[in-house]
């Protein structure tokens, strides 16, 4: 653990020397721990094995601590292992994002591994706000996330994923992908998830899957309410035939104590992973100012 004595002076890395390839992949682990400083959020825990890691925070809007999630071999393959933990103590607020895309390459046999593990303390709020994953044809990754929401927590993330790249050809034939979301706020259990996508399957094309479409989303509001669902959907319907969009709040309607609400759910199909990013940002500049009580004050990166 690393302090930090004051809001101007954030932790340094806690580095552990980065091990050498092994014959069954890479392994990269990052930690992370935000905590409420005197003025803003601060960094207090920092700590990585192997290439992956965040070199330093930002603070554009004051108190939130906006972090650059980095890896530097730029891609992902077959035995490699991936994984982020990360907490935001109590009234702290952490913003997460990554400068480029994932990539998830052709795999010999071998599968890729991404584990997430986020919590949110008691009061805080996180923005969990990657770039698109691109899984190319023969990849073989399974993508875990959990998140776990303590009372009056504030969550906003998404997870993009792109099958192959259509543009240069590559319709994702081959390869598979496991995905798995788990949201939890206290010992209330309010999303698990699994989706097999299968290189080639039906469930690519089908009007009850894909639809063809290769560029899928995921984004969770918590807490969610009826007014942001409303919202949601009105801004979906001027996006016409693509992204498409549906969204579903979990667990609202029978929650009487406001202050708990619901989970909003929302998914997204695309055929352009442009048209993908375009409509997550305005569902974020919409949900922000909801969810988190501030305005939306977009990471630097994204205009870059």
């Amino acid at each position: 653990m690393i302090q930090a004595p004051s809001c101007q002076s954030p932790a340094t890395a806690d580095a552990h020397p980065s091990p050498e390839p092994r014959a069954d992949g890479w392994r990269a682990r990052l930690e992370l721990g935000f905590e409420s400083g005197s003025c803003r959020t601060v960094l207090r825990h920092r700590r990585h094995y192997g290439p992956l890691r965040v070199q330093r925070t930002f603070h554009p809007e004051g108190d939130p601590c906006h972090s650059y999630l980095l890896h530097p071999p730029g891609g992902v393959v077959g035995g490699d292992t991936i994984e982020i933990d990360v907490g935001s103590a109590a009234g702290a607020h952490a913003l997460i994002t990554t400068p480029a895309a994932g990539k998830f390459y052709r795999s010999a046999g071998e599968t890729a591994r991404q584990r997430q593990h986020f919590r949110v303390g008691d009061g805080a709020a996180l923005e969990w706000l990657p770039a698109l994953n691109i899984l190319h044809a023969g990849a073989r990754a399974a993508l875990h996330s959990r998140f776990d929401i303590a009372p009056g927590g504030r969550l906003l993330a998404w997870d993009l994923l792109g099958l192959g790249r259509p543009g240069s050809g590559d319709h994702f034939e081959q390869g598979s992908c496991d995905l798995a979301l788990e949201v939890d706020a206290g010992e209330r259990r309010l999303l698990r998830e699994r989706l097999h996508l299968e290189g080639g399957g039906a469930l690519l094309q089908a009007p009850w899957g894909l639809q063809g479409r290769r560029y899928l989303a995921t984004l969770i509001a918590s807490p969610g309410t009826g007014e942001m669902l409303d919202a949601l959907r009105d801004q979906a319907a001027g996006d016409r035939t693509d992204p498409v969009m549906g969204c579903t709040l979990l667990g609202g309607a029978a929650i009487a104590d406001v202050q708990e609400g619901g989970l909003l759910a929302c998914r997204w199909l695309a055929h352009s992973g442009e048209a993908l990013w375009e409509a997550m940002i305005r569902a974020w500049f919409l949900l922000r100012p909801l969810v988190m009580g501030r305005p939306a004050s977009a990471p630097r990166i994204w205009s870059t």
